[in-house]
């Protein structure tokens, strides 16, 4: 009998459903595994068969995608990658055990990711099921960082994911964990729960920056610190609307007042950063909560954290382990040089988190694999473009964009790649309820409700995914949501070509789609009765 054969053998005998049992689990259908191994929602529809987010597990070239703000349907490329990528571990795990042989092909992946971002090997990689799971991991090494509990100050906190108001503060932010555990949403991790502060960056009137977000920024520190406590200060960039906050002058004002008192987290889970600006965060001895699920594209949801040297060394002063934190993370999740940490935690890898972040390198490596002066050209013209479409229309109303003060470090971001707006009907604001439900409608196939032409029909017809409702306070109005137009990696990898003449009809390819989504917002604007659920 064959090496292979006999292995098999033995995974099916296993009596103790141990270890052995784990090769069995890589059988199982692809895009099964992709939605496998994170929280709730990773589910899938039982009749549509897509997330929350609209997004499937498999390639589906024909939606349109400019939704990568919140979540995109795997890209075939990305696809193909964690096909062959699961035949590989299969292969391997023949002749070894499947968790040494995952353990490897993990450390390989943030070795690719470090080389992606250009980053030295000083930076330690910890991946994680999303990039809400990698807060919480950010919060367990400020413990360590800072000697004591810090408290959180979450800047931004109106325009970040919803699972931040429980994970700044050492919470459940889901009532399941990816490690399978059940939990009670919002309930202590005990060991690691602290308080938060939360900075919003919304005006009053909810359409622009508050002026006063960095001075709002240090006061809250001021007020933590004269208390007694540390500060894991959780920074912006970007947010939900692509936003920046505070600005590289306060960063420098709470670097020269509050040394080792306070650890700064940057939340670029939108991936929408300069590699420069990226690495700079880092040289600064500043965390870092990535994805490659946003501005990537690839499936949701893939977290890492990346880690300076200077916090590593900190990893020595770690004593307990919260409990319940044991299933926020497992040892395959932390860098091999991290070995003491590494052996207290159970070796249980996660096929699904792995498989998602083989299929988002898949799209980061062919981002830049596309030419820097070609990336940046592209996401200019797009940008100037799509910011005239939707000052034109009657229908839409811009949120203005915010970012800090462009500059070199920020690359191809130096033009914003979120576009976020209102909607109108006859000139007045729509209600979140029915912007949530055009949401909904730009992804289905609207067709039959519309009978003025067949035209129209055409437009109704094309599903496409654009950036979910983001809710908007107003102090003196009832609340609005903008929805977002947003400009991802897949779209400048898809419109690039040696042949100029080639690449620009595929740009402009791009913005015929986007028209064609502003025109079928005007449709379903026009409906008397609210798109049904």
């Amino acid at each position: 009998m064959s090496i292979g054969a006999s292995r098999l053998s033995d995974i099916e005998r296993a009596p103790d459903g141990g270890s052995r049992y784990r090769l069995r689990d890589l059988f199982t259908p692809l895009d099964t595994l992709l939605v496998s191994g994170g929280d709730g929602r990773l589910a899938l529809d039982p009749k549509e068969r897509v997330n929350g987010y609209g997004c499937a597990p498999l390639p589906e070239s024909e939606i349109w995608n400019f939704a990568s703000s919140t979540a995109s349907t795997i890209s075939r490329p990305g696809y193909d990658r964690a096909a062959m990528a699961r035949e590989e571990l299969v292969h391997k795990s023949l002749f070894d055990e499947v968790e040494i042989a995952f353990d490897r092909r993990c450390e390989d992946m943030r070795e690719e990711l470090r080389g992606h971002f250009q980053l030295p090997p000083r930076v330690d990689i910890v991946l994680s099921p999303s990039g809400t799971d990698s807060q919480l991991h950010a919060l367990f090494l400020a413990h360590a960082v800072l000697g004591a509990p810090p408290v959180t100050i979450v800047v931004g906190a109106d325009q970040t994911g919803s699972g931040t108001i429980h994970t700044a503060r050492g919470h459940h932010f889901s009532a399941m964990t990816a490690s399978g555990v059940a939990v009670r949403k919002d309930a202590a991790i005990a060991g690691l729960a602290g308080d938060s502060i939360a900075v919003p960056l919304l005006d009053a009137a909810g359409f622009a920056m508050r002026g006063d977000a960095d001075a709002a920024v240090v006061r809250a520190i001021e007020d933590s610190l004269a208390q007694g406590r540390r500060v894991l200060l959780h920074i912006m960039d970007s947010s939900k609307l692509g936003w920046r906050a505070p600005n590289a002058a306060c960063l420098d004002e709470i670097a020269r007042r509050w040394p080792r008192k306070v650890q700064v987290v940057v939340d670029a889970c939108q991936a929408r950063l300069g590699r420069r600006r990226l690495r700079s965060y880092l040289d600064r001895g500043y965390m870092l909560l990535m994805t490659g699920s946003k501005f990537f594209g690839g499936p949701a949801f893939s977290g890492a954290l990346l880690v300076p040297k200077g916090i590593s060394r900190a990893l020595d002063r770690i004593e307990g382990i919260a409990p319940d934190f044991f299933d926020y993370a497992g040892r395959c999740d932390w860098p091999m040089a991290w070995t003491a940490l590494r052996s207290r935690f159970e070796r249980r890898p996660n096929f699904g988190q792995w498989l998602r972040w083989e299929a988002a390198l898949a799209d980061i490596g062919n981002y830049y694999a596309v030419p820097g002066a070609f990336r940046a050209k592209a996401m200019a013209e797009l940008a100037a473009s799509i910011d005239s479409m939707i000052a034109l229309s009657p229908s839409l109303r811009a949120v203005p964009a915010a970012l800090g003060a462009a500059d070199a470090d920020d690359e191809e971001f130096t033009q914003p790649s979120i576009f976020p707006f209102t909607l109108l009907r006859n000139g007045k604001p729509v209600s979140i309820a029915d912007t949530s439900a055009v949401h909904r409608a730009l992804a289905r196939d609207m067709s039959d409700g519309i009978v003025s032409s067949a035209a129209d029909r055409q437009v109704a017809a094309q599903r496409c995914l654009i950036g979910q409702p983001v809710r908007l306070e107003q102090a003196d109005d009832a609340p609005q949501a903008a929805l977002r137009l947003c400009v991802g990696a897949r779209l400048v990898t898809e419109a690039w070509s040696v042949d100029s003449a080639q690449a620009q009809a595929n740009v402009q390819d791009i913005l015929d789609r986007i028209a064609h989504v502003l025109v079928k917002i005007e449709l379903l604007l026009d409906r008397t009765a609210v798109v049904p659920a």
